[in-house]
């Protein structure tokens, strides 16, 4: 978080926090009041205190008020480098997934160190070769496929995803459970002790 919002947050403590403004869509990219943020400079700085809090909130920190993020799907999304490395769509490296998931449209949700991400529609195909059985042996395409597409019917396979020299079992989820399972909220609305602001 930078400086100049904790100095802004300790100096105006009680500044209500704001719902309805801001998303993140499924490419990772911001939206203000539904229309995308094209500002580099913006885009940093909305990235840089971006943050979630103790129940399952995600929120932007604007200076002293905390303004909660609607999330399309989950509160990251995650994009492949060029050292087909796993990051975030705010550019932090992935260091370790605990748990991976897939639901009934194919969308990988995994839990990493920064919480809970989808992996970019772009970058799922990618995936194919950190996927292997149980033991760690290789799938041909035809058994990947069909494998894949056991999971996405909701049934559970021998299948694991590799990343960072961990493998965890790619399991099958609906979208309406990603967000109770991974604890965090999608529509984040006001607390019964809140009051929120504009």
């Amino acid at each position: 978080m930078d400086d100049a919002v904790r100095r802004a947050m300790a100096k105006w403590p009680d500044v209500p926090p704001a719902f309805g403004w801001l998303g993140l869509d499924t490419r990772g990219q911001w939206l203000l009041q539904d229309e995308r943020i094209g500002n580099p400079l913006l885009i940093e700085f909305i990235g840089r205190n971006y943050a979630g809090d103790c129940h399952g909130r995600w929120y932007f920190q604007n200076g002293p008020q905390r303004v909660f993020v609607a999330l399309a799907y989950a509160p990251w999304v995650l994009r492949m480098d060029s050292e087909e490395c796993l990051v975030t769509h705010t550019a932090e490296p992935v260091k370790a997934v605990t748990s991976a998931w897939m639901d009934r449209e194919g969308i990988v949700t995994l839990q990493t160190e920064h919480g809970a991400g989808i992996v970019d529609g772009r970058d799922v195909e990618s995936l194919a070769s950190w996927i292997s059985d149980a033991r760690g042996g290789a799938l041909d395409e035809d058994r990947l496929i069909e494998l894949l597409d056991c999971i996405q019917a909701g049934q559970q396979c021998d299948v694991r995803l590799r990343y960072a020299g961990r493998a965890v079992p790619l399991l099958p989820i609906t979208a309406d459970e990603v967000p109770a399972r991974l604890a965090f909220v999608r529509n984040p609305q006001p607390l019964p002790d809140e009051q929120a602001g504009s």
